[in-house]
């Protein structure tokens, strides 16, 4: 499993928490757990599809000089 999808998991399990909590304060807490998770996978993937291309593109390189 990648981080993403790790971070996407924990945050549905927050989500399911805040859902079943009677108090709203908790809820409130479990609900910005939640976002805070979900922001996690999206940076996460956000900063691994830029640097995807620049290593292969110093790999490339690489393989073409040798």
């Amino acid at each position: 499993m990648n981080p993403a999808e790790e971070f996407l998991r924990h945050a549905d399990d927050c989500q399911q928490m805040a859902k079943f909590t009677r108090d709203p304060a908790s809820r409130a807490t479990w609900q910005r757990m939640a976002e805070r998770w979900r922001h996690c996978a999206e940076v996460f993937r956000k900063e691994s599809s830029t640097a995807r291309p620049a290593r292969q593109g110093r790999n490339s390189r690489n393989s073409l000089a040798a």
